[in-house]
Protein backbone atom coordinates (compact mmCIF):
# COMPACT_ATOMS: atom_id res chain seq x y z
CA UNK A 1 0.00 0.00 0.00
CA UNK A 2 2.43 2.17 0.86
CA UNK A 3 4.77 1.38 -2.24
CA UNK A 4 1.27 2.10 -4.21
CA UNK A 5 0.61 6.02 -2.47
CA UNK A 6 4.58 6.98 -2.74
CA UNK A 7 4.48 6.26 -6.55
CA UNK A 8 1.45 8.43 -6.79
CA UNK A 9 3.14 10.70 -4.78
CA UNK A 10 5.94 10.49 -7.13
CA UNK A 11 3.27 10.66 -10.41
CA UNK A 12 1.80 13.75 -8.81
CA UNK A 13 4.97 15.66 -7.90
CA UNK A 14 5.98 14.59 -11.93
CA UNK A 15 2.99 16.22 -13.16
CA UNK A 16 3.10 19.50 -10.80
CA UNK A 17 6.83 19.68 -12.06
CA UNK A 18 5.54 19.35 -15.77
CA UNK A 19 2.34 21.22 -15.42
CA UNK A 20 5.08 24.62 -13.87
CA UNK A 21 6.99 23.67 -17.03
CA UNK A 22 4.10 24.39 -19.34
CA UNK A 23 2.86 27.60 -17.42
CA UNK A 24 6.43 28.64 -17.69
CA UNK A 25 6.81 28.34 -21.14
CA UNK A 26 3.15 29.58 -21.03
CA UNK A 27 4.25 32.81 -19.44
CA UNK A 28 6.93 33.09 -22.04
CA UNK A 29 4.71 32.86 -24.95
CA UNK A 30 2.47 35.00 -24.24
CA UNK A 31 5.38 37.82 -22.78
CA UNK A 32 6.85 37.36 -26.46
CA UNK A 33 3.71 37.46 -27.91
CA UNK A 34 2.98 40.84 -26.39
CA UNK A 35 6.46 41.70 -27.32
CA UNK A 36 5.71 41.39 -30.69
CA UNK A 37 2.42 42.62 -30.60
CA UNK A 38 3.63 45.66 -29.11
CA UNK A 39 6.38 46.07 -31.01
CA UNK A 40 4.15 45.22 -34.48
CA UNK A 41 2.21 48.47 -33.07
CA UNK A 42 5.00 50.66 -32.75
CA UNK A 43 6.85 49.71 -35.93
CA UNK A 44 3.43 50.70 -37.92
CA UNK A 45 3.10 53.82 -36.13
CA UNK A 46 6.62 54.35 -36.94
CA UNK A 47 8.21 52.76 -39.26
CA UNK A 48 11.21 55.30 -39.75
CA UNK A 49 12.54 54.06 -36.48
CA UNK A 50 11.76 50.61 -36.29
CA UNK A 51 14.79 49.13 -34.68
CA UNK A 52 14.64 51.93 -31.60
CA UNK A 53 10.73 51.37 -31.65
CA UNK A 54 11.17 47.58 -31.34
CA UNK A 55 13.89 48.31 -28.43
CA UNK A 56 11.56 50.57 -26.65
CA UNK A 57 8.71 48.16 -26.52
CA UNK A 58 10.52 45.24 -25.45
CA UNK A 59 11.97 46.93 -22.53
CA UNK A 60 8.63 48.19 -21.66
CA UNK A 61 7.08 44.73 -21.78
CA UNK A 62 9.38 43.27 -20.05
CA UNK A 63 9.96 45.84 -17.00
CA UNK A 64 5.90 45.71 -16.53
CA UNK A 65 5.54 41.94 -16.67
CA UNK A 66 8.47 41.50 -14.17
CA UNK A 67 7.47 44.81 -11.79
CA UNK A 68 10.72 46.47 -12.37
CA UNK A 69 11.53 50.21 -11.49
CA UNK A 70 14.00 50.99 -13.87
CA UNK A 71 15.87 48.91 -16.82
CA UNK A 72 18.22 49.00 -19.69
CA UNK A 73 18.44 47.22 -22.86
CA UNK A 74 21.84 47.11 -25.01
CA UNK A 75 21.58 45.72 -29.14
CA UNK A 76 25.14 44.77 -29.92
CA UNK A 77 26.15 44.37 -32.72
CA UNK A 78 27.30 40.39 -33.57
CA UNK A 79 29.80 40.59 -34.87
CA UNK A 80 32.20 43.22 -32.90
CA UNK A 81 29.67 42.94 -29.09
CA UNK A 82 29.87 46.76 -29.54
CA UNK A 83 26.64 48.46 -28.28
CA UNK A 84 25.10 49.93 -31.38
CA UNK A 85 21.78 51.35 -29.36
CA UNK A 86 20.75 50.94 -26.02
CA UNK A 87 16.83 52.30 -24.37
CA UNK A 88 17.29 53.54 -20.67
CA UNK A 89 14.49 53.39 -18.24
CA UNK A 90 16.10 55.74 -16.03
CA UNK A 91 14.67 59.08 -17.24
CA UNK A 92 16.24 60.65 -14.37
CA UNK A 93 20.19 60.58 -15.52
CA UNK A 94 21.78 63.11 -17.71
CA UNK A 95 22.98 62.20 -21.33
CA UNK A 96 26.17 62.45 -19.45
CA UNK A 97 25.60 59.98 -17.08
CA UNK A 98 23.99 57.98 -19.62
CA UNK A 99 27.54 57.81 -21.60
CA UNK A 100 29.11 56.70 -18.69
CA UNK A 101 26.90 54.22 -17.51
CA UNK A 102 26.28 52.45 -20.78
CA UNK A 103 30.08 52.01 -21.48
CA UNK A 104 30.54 51.21 -17.32
CA UNK A 105 28.09 48.29 -16.96
CA UNK A 106 28.68 47.00 -20.80
CA UNK A 107 31.98 45.79 -19.39
CA UNK A 108 32.43 45.57 -15.88
CA UNK A 109 28.59 45.88 -14.40
CA UNK A 110 25.80 42.60 -14.61
CA UNK A 111 25.75 43.46 -18.74
CA UNK A 112 29.05 42.17 -19.07
CA UNK A 113 29.02 38.94 -17.32
CA UNK A 114 25.78 37.99 -19.22
CA UNK A 115 27.39 39.23 -22.39
CA UNK A 116 30.98 37.07 -20.98
CA UNK A 117 28.95 34.16 -19.93
CA UNK A 118 25.73 34.48 -22.39
CA UNK A 119 23.66 33.39 -19.84
CA UNK A 120 21.01 34.74 -17.56
CA UNK A 121 22.27 36.91 -13.94
CA UNK A 122 20.23 36.88 -11.21
CA UNK A 123 20.99 38.93 -8.52
CA UNK A 124 19.17 38.76 -5.49
CA UNK A 125 21.10 41.52 -3.40
CA UNK A 126 23.76 43.79 -5.34
CA UNK A 127 25.35 43.89 -1.52
CA UNK A 128 26.43 40.54 -1.74
CA UNK A 129 27.14 39.92 -5.68
CA UNK A 130 30.31 41.18 -6.71
CA UNK A 131 28.84 40.89 -10.33
CA UNK A 132 26.98 44.53 -9.69
CA UNK A 133 28.86 47.59 -10.28
CA UNK A 134 28.05 50.29 -7.85
CA UNK A 135 29.21 53.66 -9.40
CA UNK A 136 30.07 56.96 -7.60
CA UNK A 137 27.04 59.63 -7.30
CA UNK A 138 24.79 56.96 -8.44
CA UNK A 139 21.39 58.56 -8.98
CA UNK A 140 19.30 55.26 -7.86
CA UNK A 141 19.15 52.59 -5.56
CA UNK A 142 19.26 48.97 -6.27
CA UNK A 143 19.25 46.06 -4.32
CA UNK A 144 17.95 43.26 -6.70
CA UNK A 145 18.83 42.96 -10.78
CA UNK A 146 18.03 40.38 -13.51
CA UNK A 147 19.87 40.51 -16.70
CA UNK A 148 19.12 38.33 -19.35
CA UNK A 149 21.11 37.82 -22.72
CA UNK A 150 19.15 37.80 -26.49
CA UNK A 151 20.42 35.45 -28.37
CA UNK A 152 19.31 34.24 -32.03
CA UNK A 153 21.11 31.25 -33.12
CA UNK A 154 25.20 31.68 -32.12
CA UNK A 155 24.72 35.59 -32.16
CA UNK A 156 24.26 37.56 -28.83
CA UNK A 157 22.01 40.68 -29.94
CA UNK A 158 21.20 42.35 -26.72
CA UNK A 159 21.19 42.26 -22.82
CA UNK A 160 18.34 43.48 -21.00
CA UNK A 161 19.26 44.90 -17.41
CA UNK A 162 16.21 44.84 -14.74
CA UNK A 163 16.65 46.49 -11.89
CA UNK A 164 14.43 47.06 -8.52
CA UNK A 165 15.56 48.57 -5.04
CA UNK A 166 14.09 45.97 -3.06
CA UNK A 167 16.39 42.53 -2.65
CA UNK A 168 15.01 39.92 -3.58
CA UNK A 169 12.80 40.79 -5.69
CA UNK A 170 13.29 39.15 -8.83
CA UNK A 171 12.84 34.97 -8.49
CA UNK A 172 14.91 32.20 -9.89
CA UNK A 173 11.30 31.41 -11.31
CA UNK A 174 11.56 34.88 -12.63
CA UNK A 175 14.54 34.29 -13.93
CA UNK A 176 13.41 31.00 -15.72
CA UNK A 177 10.79 32.87 -17.38
CA UNK A 178 12.58 35.71 -19.19
CA UNK A 179 15.25 33.41 -20.00
CA UNK A 180 12.39 31.16 -22.16
CA UNK A 181 11.29 34.23 -23.54
CA UNK A 182 14.73 36.21 -24.48
CA UNK A 183 14.48 33.57 -27.31
CA UNK A 184 11.17 34.76 -28.81
CA UNK A 185 12.55 37.87 -27.54
CA UNK A 186 15.71 37.39 -30.23
CA UNK A 187 13.81 36.31 -32.94
CA UNK A 188 11.35 40.04 -32.81
CA UNK A 189 14.61 41.85 -32.86
CA UNK A 190 16.14 40.13 -35.55
CA UNK A 191 13.08 40.98 -37.58
CA UNK A 192 12.45 43.88 -36.42
CA UNK A 193 16.31 44.69 -37.78
CA UNK A 194 16.13 42.83 -40.75
CA UNK A 195 12.81 45.00 -41.15
CA UNK A 196 14.60 48.07 -40.54
CA UNK A 197 17.01 47.42 -43.06
CA UNK A 198 14.67 46.93 -45.57
CA UNK A 199 12.77 50.19 -44.87
CA UNK A 200 16.15 51.45 -45.12
CA UNK A 201 16.72 49.49 -48.51
CA UNK A 202 12.96 50.80 -49.80
CA UNK A 203 13.28 54.19 -48.66
CA UNK A 204 16.71 54.18 -51.01
CA UNK A 205 14.87 52.93 -53.59
CA UNK A 206 11.82 55.10 -53.12
CA UNK A 207 13.90 58.15 -53.87
CA UNK A 208 15.48 56.51 -56.90
CA UNK A 209 12.25 55.56 -58.65
CA UNK A 210 11.03 59.34 -57.87
CA UNK A 211 14.68 60.78 -59.64
CA UNK A 212 13.51 58.30 -62.43
CA UNK A 213 9.99 59.41 -62.60
CA UNK A 214 10.84 63.36 -62.34
CA UNK A 215 13.45 62.27 -65.56
CA UNK A 216 10.91 60.51 -66.95
CA UNK A 217 8.68 63.46 -66.86
CA UNK A 218 10.80 65.58 -68.37
CA UNK A 219 11.03 63.34 -71.48
CA UNK A 220 7.54 64.24 -72.32
CA UNK A 221 6.88 67.70 -73.94
CA UNK A 222 7.10 70.26 -71.78
CA UNK A 223 5.45 72.73 -74.18
CA UNK A 224 2.79 71.61 -76.56
CA UNK A 225 3.00 73.24 -80.04
CA UNK A 226 0.09 76.01 -80.02
CA UNK A 227 -1.05 75.97 -83.26
CA UNK A 228 -3.47 78.87 -84.97
CA UNK A 229 -6.91 76.84 -85.65
CA UNK A 230 -5.74 73.83 -83.77
CA UNK A 231 -5.99 72.25 -80.18
CA UNK A 232 -3.45 69.82 -79.06
CA UNK A 233 -3.81 67.86 -75.56
CA UNK A 234 -2.94 65.14 -73.92
CA UNK A 235 -3.15 63.12 -70.31
CA UNK A 236 -0.39 60.66 -69.23
CA UNK A 237 -1.27 58.64 -65.61
CA UNK A 238 1.46 55.90 -64.85
CA UNK A 239 0.34 53.11 -63.11
CA UNK A 240 3.78 53.11 -61.46
CA UNK A 241 6.02 55.98 -60.15
CA UNK A 242 7.94 54.90 -64.04
CA UNK A 243 6.52 53.96 -67.24
CA UNK A 244 6.16 52.51 -70.44
CA UNK A 245 3.76 54.59 -72.37
CA UNK A 246 4.48 57.99 -73.61
CA UNK A 247 3.58 61.04 -76.00
CA UNK A 248 4.98 63.55 -77.55
CA UNK A 249 4.20 66.71 -79.80
CA UNK A 250 7.16 68.97 -81.73
CA UNK A 251 7.81 70.90 -84.50
CA UNK A 252 9.93 69.47 -87.40
CA UNK A 253 11.31 71.53 -90.79
CA UNK A 254 8.30 73.66 -92.32
CA UNK A 255 6.50 74.03 -89.38
CA UNK A 256 5.34 70.35 -89.55
CA UNK A 257 4.43 68.58 -85.91
CA UNK A 258 5.08 65.07 -84.80
CA UNK A 259 2.53 63.37 -83.00
CA UNK A 260 3.48 60.51 -81.15
CA UNK A 261 1.45 57.75 -78.61
CA UNK A 262 3.09 54.90 -77.73
CA UNK A 263 3.13 51.82 -75.47
CA UNK A 264 6.82 50.11 -73.87
CA UNK A 265 6.17 46.20 -73.62
CA UNK A 266 6.31 45.45 -69.68
CA UNK A 267 5.98 47.60 -67.05
CA UNK A 268 8.81 49.11 -64.17
CA UNK A 269 12.10 50.42 -64.86
CA UNK A 270 13.36 48.69 -67.79
CA UNK A 271 10.36 49.90 -69.54
CA UNK A 272 10.70 53.22 -68.71
CA UNK A 273 14.29 53.31 -69.72
CA UNK A 274 13.45 52.21 -73.13
CA UNK A 275 10.71 54.88 -73.47
CA UNK A 276 12.99 57.31 -72.66
CA UNK A 277 15.73 55.41 -75.85
CA UNK A 278 12.43 54.83 -78.60
CA UNK A 279 11.11 58.58 -77.34
CA UNK A 280 14.62 59.89 -78.17
CA UNK A 281 15.33 58.16 -81.58
CA UNK A 282 12.15 59.13 -82.84
CA UNK A 283 12.61 62.58 -82.59
CA UNK A 284 16.82 62.15 -83.84
CA UNK A 285 15.81 59.86 -86.68
CA UNK A 286 12.62 62.41 -87.80
CA UNK A 287 14.69 65.85 -87.19
CA UNK A 288 17.34 64.30 -89.20
CA UNK A 289 15.67 62.81 -92.21
CA UNK A 290 13.33 65.91 -92.37
CA UNK A 291 16.02 68.07 -92.85
CA UNK A 292 17.63 66.60 -95.44
CA UNK A 293 14.74 67.77 -97.65
CA UNK A 294 14.57 71.58 -95.68
CA UNK A 295 14.16 73.08 -98.84
CA UNK A 296 12.19 70.79 -101.07
CA UNK A 297 8.98 72.77 -101.82
CA UNK A 298 6.61 69.06 -101.47
CA UNK A 299 5.46 68.91 -97.66
CA UNK A 300 4.60 65.48 -98.30
CA UNK A 301 7.93 64.47 -99.47
CA UNK A 302 9.36 65.58 -95.58
CA UNK A 303 6.15 63.86 -93.91
CA UNK A 304 7.77 60.90 -96.08
CA UNK A 305 10.86 61.55 -94.85
CA UNK A 306 10.10 62.22 -91.69
CA UNK A 307 8.35 59.03 -90.73
CA UNK A 308 11.53 57.46 -91.66
CA UNK A 309 12.58 57.04 -88.26
CA UNK A 310 10.00 54.50 -87.22
CA UNK A 311 11.82 51.85 -89.51
CA UNK A 312 15.51 53.32 -88.49
CA UNK A 313 14.21 53.18 -84.52
CA UNK A 314 13.14 49.30 -85.30
CA UNK A 315 16.85 48.48 -87.00
CA UNK A 316 18.44 50.25 -84.02
CA UNK A 317 16.62 48.50 -81.09
CA UNK A 318 16.48 45.18 -82.82
CA UNK A 319 20.12 45.90 -83.79
CA UNK A 320 22.03 46.32 -80.67
CA UNK A 321 19.19 45.44 -77.82
CA UNK A 322 17.53 42.49 -79.09
CA UNK A 323 18.89 39.99 -76.08
CA UNK A 324 16.52 42.47 -74.13
CA UNK A 325 13.48 41.29 -75.92
CA UNK A 326 12.15 44.84 -75.82
CA UNK A 327 9.29 46.36 -78.02
CA UNK A 328 6.81 49.29 -78.43
CA UNK A 329 3.37 49.85 -80.40
CA UNK A 330 3.41 53.27 -81.78
CA UNK A 331 1.88 55.81 -83.34
CA UNK A 332 4.06 58.44 -84.91
CA UNK A 333 1.81 61.03 -87.57
CA UNK A 334 3.21 64.15 -88.90
CA UNK A 335 0.44 66.67 -89.43
CA UNK A 336 0.73 70.08 -92.03
CA UNK A 337 -1.36 72.85 -90.34
CA UNK A 338 -1.94 74.22 -93.33
CA UNK A 339 -3.73 72.00 -94.95
CA UNK A 340 -4.88 69.35 -92.08
CA UNK A 341 -2.96 66.82 -93.49
CA UNK A 342 -1.11 63.74 -91.93
CA UNK A 343 1.25 61.39 -92.69
CA UNK A 344 1.16 58.55 -90.17
CA UNK A 345 2.66 54.74 -89.41
CA UNK A 346 0.66 52.77 -86.61
CA UNK A 347 3.62 50.33 -85.45
CA UNK A 348 1.12 47.81 -83.98
CA UNK A 349 -0.58 50.54 -81.62
CA UNK A 350 -4.23 50.67 -80.60
CA UNK A 351 -6.74 52.20 -83.46
CA UNK A 352 -6.84 55.56 -83.42
CA UNK A 353 -10.16 57.57 -84.37
CA UNK A 354 -10.89 60.50 -86.54
CA UNK A 355 -14.43 61.98 -84.86
CA UNK A 356 -15.94 64.70 -86.92
CA UNK A 357 -17.83 67.56 -85.39
CA UNK A 358 -21.11 65.65 -84.60
CA UNK A 359 -19.27 62.51 -82.63
CA UNK A 360 -19.00 60.44 -85.34
CA UNK A 361 -16.37 58.04 -85.74
CA UNK A 362 -15.73 58.82 -89.69
CA UNK A 363 -12.28 57.11 -89.89
CA UNK A 364 -10.41 54.20 -87.60
CA UNK A 365 -6.53 54.09 -88.09
CA UNK A 366 -5.62 50.61 -87.59
CA UNK A 367 -1.56 49.28 -87.48
CA UNK A 368 0.31 50.11 -90.82
CA UNK A 369 3.02 47.53 -89.37
CA UNK A 370 4.29 45.55 -86.30
CA UNK A 371 5.27 46.67 -83.24
CA UNK A 372 8.63 48.72 -83.44
CA UNK A 373 12.03 46.54 -81.85
CA UNK A 374 10.60 43.05 -82.83
CA UNK A 375 12.37 41.76 -85.88
CA UNK A 376 14.88 43.02 -87.84
CA UNK A 377 14.05 44.70 -91.94
CA UNK A 378 10.11 45.43 -91.18
CA UNK A 379 7.76 47.60 -93.30
CA UNK A 380 5.62 50.15 -92.24
CA UNK A 381 3.39 51.42 -94.12
CA UNK A 382 3.18 55.57 -94.31
CA UNK A 383 -0.45 56.32 -94.92
CA UNK A 384 -2.80 59.35 -95.24
CA UNK A 385 -5.85 61.33 -93.80
CA UNK A 386 -7.09 64.95 -93.60
CA UNK A 387 -8.55 66.35 -91.10
CA UNK A 388 -11.20 68.82 -91.49
CA UNK A 389 -12.48 71.72 -89.75
CA UNK A 390 -14.11 70.64 -86.27
CA UNK A 391 -12.65 67.18 -86.57
CA UNK A 392 -10.49 65.70 -83.80
CA UNK A 393 -7.85 62.64 -84.32
CA UNK A 394 -7.67 60.72 -80.83
CA UNK A 395 -5.43 58.38 -79.54
CA UNK A 396 -4.82 56.26 -76.28
CA UNK A 397 -2.91 53.12 -74.66
CA UNK A 398 -4.70 50.08 -73.96
CA UNK A 399 -4.14 51.41 -70.45
CA UNK A 400 -7.57 52.92 -71.22
CA UNK A 401 -9.56 50.28 -72.60
CA UNK A 402 -8.26 47.25 -70.50
CA UNK A 403 -8.50 49.10 -67.24
CA UNK A 404 -10.45 47.26 -64.42
CA UNK A 405 -13.19 48.32 -61.70
CA UNK A 406 -12.90 46.93 -58.59
CA UNK A 407 -14.76 43.69 -59.96
CA UNK A 408 -12.43 43.12 -62.01
CA UNK A 409 -13.96 43.65 -65.14
CA UNK A 410 -12.57 45.60 -67.95
CA UNK A 411 -13.34 49.28 -68.83
CA UNK A 412 -13.53 47.85 -73.18
CA UNK A 413 -13.83 49.87 -76.47
CA UNK A 414 -16.99 49.45 -76.44
CA UNK A 415 -17.08 52.08 -73.24
CA UNK A 416 -14.80 54.35 -74.88
CA UNK A 417 -16.35 54.60 -78.20
CA UNK A 418 -19.75 55.85 -76.07
CA UNK A 419 -17.39 58.43 -74.89
CA UNK A 420 -16.01 60.08 -77.95
CA UNK A 421 -19.57 59.25 -79.81
CA UNK A 422 -20.71 62.15 -78.11
CA UNK A 423 -20.13 65.69 -79.69
CA UNK A 424 -17.65 68.00 -77.71
CA UNK A 425 -16.93 71.49 -78.51
CA UNK A 426 -13.00 71.04 -77.68
CA UNK A 427 -10.24 68.11 -77.24
CA UNK A 428 -9.91 69.44 -74.02
CA UNK A 429 -13.66 68.48 -72.99
CA UNK A 430 -13.42 65.41 -74.94
CA UNK A 431 -10.25 64.81 -72.76
CA UNK A 432 -12.08 65.49 -69.36
CA UNK A 433 -14.77 63.49 -70.13
CA UNK A 434 -13.12 60.59 -70.91
CA UNK A 435 -10.79 60.72 -67.18
CA UNK A 436 -13.86 61.52 -65.43
CA UNK A 437 -15.30 58.09 -66.52
CA UNK A 438 -12.68 56.07 -66.48
CA UNK A 439 -11.62 57.12 -63.42
CA UNK A 440 -15.01 57.00 -62.31
CA UNK A 441 -14.99 53.20 -63.31
CA UNK A 442 -11.81 52.38 -61.66
CA UNK A 443 -13.29 53.68 -58.56
CA UNK A 444 -10.66 52.53 -55.65
CA UNK A 445 -9.70 49.33 -57.53
CA UNK A 446 -5.60 49.10 -58.41
CA UNK A 447 -4.21 50.53 -61.70
CA UNK A 448 -2.27 47.87 -63.45
CA UNK A 449 -1.52 49.78 -66.48
CA UNK A 450 0.02 53.20 -67.59
CA UNK A 451 -2.90 55.76 -68.77
CA UNK A 452 -2.42 57.92 -71.87
CA UNK A 453 -4.82 59.89 -74.26
CA UNK A 454 -3.62 61.75 -77.00
CA UNK A 455 -6.11 64.19 -78.57
CA UNK A 456 -5.27 66.67 -82.11
CA UNK A 457 -8.95 69.03 -82.98
CA UNK A 458 -8.57 71.36 -85.71
CA UNK A 459 -11.35 74.32 -84.86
Amino acid sequence: MESIEENLRKELDGLRQEMAKVEEELAAFRLAQKVLTEVTTGCNSNPGGIIRAALQKTLDVCADVTATEKGSLFLLDPTSKKVVDAILTRTEVTSEQRAKLIGNVRDKGLAGWVSRHREIGLITDTEDDDRWLTLPNQPYIVRSALGVPIINGQDLLGIITLLHSEPNHFTKRMAESMEATAEHIGLVLENARLYGQLDTYSKALDNELEKGRQIQIDFLPYDIPQLDNWEIVACFHPAKQVAGDFYDAFTLPKDQIGLVIADVCDKGVGAALFMALFRSLIRIFSVGESKLQETATSVNLIHQNALQAVRLTNDYVVQNHWQMSMFATLFFGVLDPETGLVSYVNGGHEPLFIINQDGIIRQILNSTGPAVGMMPNMKFEIQEVKLEPGEMLIGYTDGVTEAKCPEGKLFTDKRLKELVEKPANSALELMSRIKEKLFDYIADAAQFDDITVLAVRRS
